[in-house]
């Protein structure tokens, strides 16, 4: 899910943070099929594994731009950014309804984990 969303917004030059939502819904379906017994545990994973991609797709999203710059590749120019720098630029890429839609994509996979 990371690299896909990631290449689609590289590939756009658009953040899709409505794409988070369909994370939400993907991680908590992942975790109902791998056999996870319900209850708190896997709601907290999946709420947890949808804002680790969140954050991912961010980084790779603003290394792929930043990284383009220097002839390094998405994955080339993550290590070299400082969380700092990536939030600033994520904060500056995303329109209010992407930072909409992923504050609200964790909330969906708690709910859609029961």
């Amino acid at each position: 899910m990371v690299v896909a969303w990631s290449s689609l917004s590289l590939a756009t030059g658009r953040q899709h943070g409505w794409i988070a939502l369909l994370a939400g819904l993907e991680a908590a379906w992942m975790l109902r099929l791998g056999g996870m017994l319900p209850g708190w545990p896997r709601r907290l994973l999946a709420a947890a594994a949808t804002l680790l991609m969140a954050v991912l797709v961010q980084w790779f999203v603003v290394s792929g731009h930043i990284g383009a710059q220097m002839g390094l590749a998405p994955w080339e120019a993550a290590p070299k950014m400082g969380a700092f720098y990536v939030w600033t630029l994520a904060r500056l890429a995303n329109s209010w309804l992407d930072l909409l839609c992923l504050g609200l994509a964790p909330v969906l996979a708690l709910r859609a984990a029961r």
